[in-house]
């Protein structure tokens, strides 16, 4: 297992940026796959980007292709979430997860079975 705690959500306006960060403790961060996901209000959960354990293979959601960059940095048991061209349509929490699976080309929620509490991202237009 691995505890994951998500930072960097808040109020950003329309076309803005924000970093999230995932700090992982526990055991070893380079042997498991990270994802991040959203939820809006009365969405399911869905799965905006993700990395393999070794960082060979990302995922990105369609709709933030482009604008999203995953990375990781093993050294320092983190994970990080590049958000750019900030739309309002990309207001959610925000939540963090780990697995020592494969990652699967869409990766899902019931693929992770460690979880972050969430951040709050609000993009105002």
């Amino acid at each position: 297992q691995v505890h994951l705690v998500e930072s960097g959500g808040g109020l950003v306006q329309a076309g803005g940026s924000l970093r999230l960060s995932c700090l992982a403790s526990g055991r070893a961060f380079g042997n498991f796959a990270v994802g991040w996901f959203r939820q809006a209000p009365t969405k399911e959960r869905e799965c905006v980007a993700a990395i393999s354990w070794a960082g060979g293979t990302t995922y990105y959601a369609d709709s933030v292709k482009g604008r999203f960059t995953i990375s990781r940095d093993d050294a320092k048991s983190s994970a990080y979430l590049q958000m750019n061209d900030l739309r309002p349509e990309d207001t959610a929490v925000y939540y963090c997860a780990a697995d020592m699976s494969f990652l699967r080309p869409v990766p899902q929620s019931a693929d992770f079975g460690n979880w972050g509490q969430g951040t709050q991202v609000t993009v105002s237009s």
